[in-house]
């Protein structure tokens, strides 16, 4: 715009100077500013992006903030968690190695009466198990969520612990069971172990489905050269059993909520830009702190809250949608804005008189006229992506 207003102004001084009227010299200004109007310009990136966030709206993708149609294009690293995210996060009970006097049923009634107070996945499992069976739940006191270790509850003045292998170091317990914990993990099973009088009572191995088309997502992110990496707080073996048949770059397991905020950090410092896929309160740090953080509906509260978009769908494959989309809407604003320069370009020099010893003159009207015409072409071009096939 200042270039324009400069130009204009010269120009009206250099009419005057060659001794043209001051009616001549003022048309020749206000037909350079009429044809130069930034109106194209100023259509060509917000009309785009509204258009793009009703396309992702029609295909489950409910983005927060425009500038993530931005920056989605430019996304090289996706993290996903595991339970709730890759798979479906309905959990079930597949085995038990019962190293206490009790019955399994009794080790399961403990341990389901706790986590029947926890919000992980993890607790839905042996709600389900203990309605199925129809056993009783128990009266829990003192329960205690450790966030990224177990949880613990008192059961008839009796402390049980619930947790994954890392609990048994924080509260210094023997491990005699490694071989059936590998056994577990063997078998893709996420492992609780269940502790009474720091000694072990028993492992219970608890199964999860991969998400029905998670390969074939990861599989065409692969293909657009995009890093995809595992993040969990679920044992080693087990997340790398499920990253090996997903096809992921990498698994990083054993991973504290904490932990995961500062890789997502570290992998940022690495230049690279970072989408966060999760649904649970122990991914909220990572999404936040994430390029682009990414929740599924079926989330928490709190991870929706701290996500910059949410796949109301459920489905992975809105993730490659959302990068699809992201790519058309930038490239389409880039053509908007070829064509407003074009316009610009090409009458600006006209509306100098350039062209006037041949005889081809404008005046104010045809000037509007040609940034109507300006605005229709980026208008227009914007409208095409209503019509793109995700």
């Amino acid at each position: 715009m200042p270039v324009v207003i400069i130009i204009a102004i010269i120009t009206l001084i250099i009419y005057l100077l060659l001794g043209f009227s001051i009616g001549k010299a003022i048309i020749t200004f206000v037909t350079i500013l009429v044809v130069a109007c930034p109106c194209s310009l100023g259509l060509a990136t917000p009309l785009a992006m509204v258009i793009s966030e009703g396309l992702c709206a029609s295909n489950g993708i409910l983005v927060k903030k425009s500038e993530i149609l931005e920056n989605a294009s430019k996304i090289n690293t996706i993290v996903f968690d595991k339970t709730g995210t890759l798979t479906y996060g309905k959990l079930k009970i597949s085995k038990i190695y019962n190293y206490s006097n009790l019955k399994d049923n009794d080790i399961l009634q403990l341990a389901g009466s706790i986590e029947t107070k926890s919000t992980h996945p993890i607790g839905k499992a042996f709600t389900d198990y203990m309605k199925e069976n129809k056993i009783a739940k128990l009266q829990v006191n003192n329960f205690e969520d450790v966030s990224g270790f177990g949880i613990i509850g008192e059961i008839q003045k009796q402390k049980i612990i619930l947790g994954n292998r890392k609990i048994l170091t924080k509260y210094n317990i023997e491990n005699k069971y490694e071989e059936d914990e590998k056994e577990l993990a063997k078998q893709g099973n996420s492992i609780i172990y269940v502790i009474k009088d720091s000694k072990i009572m028993a492992l219970i191995g608890v199964n999860d489905i991969i998400r029905e088309n998670a390969k074939q997502v990861i599989e065409k992110i692969n293909e657009k050269n995009i890093e995809t990496i595992m993040l969990t707080g679920d044992n080693k073996d087990t997340a790398e059993k499920i990253g090996k048949e997903l096809g992921i770059t990498k698994v990083i397991a054993n991973v504290l909520p904490k932990e995961k905020a500062e890789m997502i950090k570290n992998l940022k410092l690495q230049n690279k830009n970072v989408m966060m896929c999760g649904d649970g309160i122990n991914d909220s740090p990572a999404l936040a702190n994430a390029n682009i953080g990414v929740s599924v509906k079926s989330g928490t509260d709190i991870a929706m809250d701290s996500s910059d978009v949410i796949l109301t769908k459920n489905d992975l494959e809105s993730i490659l949608k959302l990068i699809n989309i992201s790519e058309k809407t930038i490239k389409n604003i880039k053509q908007n804005l070829f064509w407003a320069f074009f316009y610009n370009s090409l009458m600006i020099p006209i509306a100098i008189g350039i062209l006037n010893p041949i005889g081809i003159t404008i005046n104010p009207m045809w000037a509007s006229l040609s940034m109507v015409c300006s605005s229709l072409t980026v208008i227009l071009n914007a409208l095409r992506l209503k019509k793109y096939k995700v």
